[in-house]
């Protein structure tokens, strides 16, 4: 296959049950699995295939159980097929799991790395007093003018550009319901608050990724094998102190995601193909562009015979 991306979903995309099939039918995501569950020390297979749910969504649970899941997708397929893609991409911790695609982060490293990453998100505000909403039907500078009024409020910042028509907000909680009412009137098709800990790539963060800059520190970063399309940016990058400089700044940056793809696109990207829970990666690249082919691993894994007859190209 040529000219494809590898794409890979952040939190969010989680849900009781995810990668329970891989584990059942396959011998790389069980080894996969078992990896996670010894580097965590407790069983994260085990939270994924039977929650309960409100403990899979905690971020700390929810980061590497996305990352695992996805990265045993990747595997998997990897085994069967020779992958090479033009380039990856993760959304906001789905970066992780693009790295470890790269050959810039193992993978045991990857997964404590994520699950400390959600530990000091989580601890960087107290619970209630920050928080995220997604935005859907107005354009971004329409967005940033009603940020600007909320800030009245507090702070409140565009934390992700999903795609055309959809972006999310993050800040204290008092200024992402301002920001929300403002939107309404406005004109906005929804304004819907995210269940979610924290104000994610919001400047809040910054006591955040101020601690997690010492992890990363002692973690080794290896030369991308393949550009990683990264989130603060929306450029390729494969210098491995540069990643892990990103990183830092990822954590209080808004993801950029619709200017990746569209990147990628005009890079010769013709076909998407999504690694991991979910396809929610899979609709936005729909949002953006009409040009290539999206697809996800559990499609590429099913016989060819059965995907003609559905109808895919």
């Amino acid at each position: 296959m040529i000219g494809f991306a590898l794409i890979f979903p952040g939190q969010g995309a989680q849900s009781v049950g995810m990668g329970l099939d891989l584990w059942r039918d396959l011998p790389e995501a069980r080894a996969t699995f078992a990896e996670a569950d010894a580097v965590l020390g407790f069983p994260l297979s085990r939270l994924c295939f039977e929650g309960p749910g409100e403990e899979l969504t905690r971020t700390e649970n929810a980061q590497p159980a996305i990352l695992t899941v996805s990265i045993a997708s990747y595997q998997t397929l990897a085994a069967r097929r020779s992958l090479m893609p033009k380039y990856v991409a993760g959304h906001s911790v789905g970066e992780y799991s693009a790295l470890v695609a790269a050959g810039v982060l193992a993978f045991c490293d990857a997964v404590r790395l994520v699950r400390r990453r959600g530990e000091l998100m989580g601890e960087a505000m107290p619970q209630g007093k920050g928080t995220m909403a997604a935005i859907l039907g107005l354009e971004r500078e329409t967005v940033k003018k009603l940020l600007a009024e909320a800030n009245s409020f507090g702070v409140v910042e565009v934390a992700n550009l999903n795609c055309p028509g959809q972006i999310v907000v993050a800040g204290e909680t008092n200024a992402v319901a301002e920001a929300m009412r403002l939107a309404k009137a406005a004109g906005a098709r929804k304004a819907i608050p995210l269940q979610v800990s924290g104000p994610f790539h919001s400047s809040l963060m910054r006591p955040a990724a101020d601690r997690f800059a010492v992890e990363l520190a002692h973690v080794d970063f290896y030369p991308a094998r393949i550009p990683v399309v990264a989130n603060v940016t929306a450029q390729p990058v494969t210098d491995p102190n540069r990643i892990r400089e990103l990183l830092v700044e990822q954590i209080y940056s808004p993801v950029r995601w619709e200017e990746s793809v569209r990147f990628m696109v005009a890079a010769g990207v013709k076909t998407f193909i999504e690694s991991g829970p979910g396809k929610v990666l899979s609709g936005l690249v729909r949002r953006i562009t009409q040009i290539p082919r999206i697809t996800s691993l559990e499609d590429e894994l099913r016989p060819k015979e059965a995907i003609a007859i559905s109808g895919e190209v």
